[in-house]
């Protein structure tokens, strides 16, 4: 299972008049289990929106999905 999750404050902006609000998330990523933690977070409705380097090594991937509502 995944440790050190850390879920933000969701953030908002206007697209064609509506208000989204957003709710952000950080995880770091198993290399062997790649597929499965992204299906997992997808699944949970959670878009990928970039993977980089972690500060200790690895790999950190960044989340974002809309808040509901």
């Amino acid at each position: 299972m995944l440790r050190d999750v850390a879920v933000r404050q969701p953030r908002a902006f206007t697209i064609g008049g509506e208000m989204t609000r957003w709710q952000y998330l950080t995880a770091p990523l198993i290399i062997h289990n790649t597929q499965q933690i992204l299906d997992n977070f997808g699944a949970d409705g959670w878009e990928l929106v970039q993977v980089v380097p972690g500060p200790t090594g690895g790999l950190v991937a960044y989340f974002k999905r809309p808040v509901e509502g």
